[in-house]
């Protein structure tokens, strides 16, 4: 399962983290993210200890979506070292976001 990422907890856990790290922008009521979600778990397991995958609600956090201008979701940032590095809008396969992962492991 995806960490689950808060506007408390973004900075420590995104912008401090010493590994990759994929955040799903995304909220419940909303049909695309839901295609996404199960892709996101996936890929929080194969890359468990190797990279930090997680998920944050826009309807509950929006400091940092604001800040990183998602303004479509589900919209995934990628970051390395407290830089973002990539962005995928929309819905996209699984591969899409391994790359983005692989290429900075």
């Amino acid at each position: 399962m995806a960490l689950e990422i808060t506007d408390a907890t973004f900075d420590e856990t995104v912008l401090k983290s010493d590994k990759p790290v994929l955040v799903d922008f995304w909220a419940a009521w909303c049909g695309p993210c839901r295609m996404v979600g199960p892709i996101i778990d996936e890929i929080s397991k194969d890359y468990d200890g190797k990279a930090v995958v997680g998920k944050v609600d826009v309807d509950a956090n929006q400091e940092f979506a604001s800040k990183y201008g998602v303004r479509n979701i589900p919209t995934v940032l990628v970051f390395h070292k407290g830089e973002l590095v990539g962005r995928q809008v929309g819905v996209a396969p699984k591969n899409v976001y391994e790359e983005a992962i692989d290429k900075l492991l």
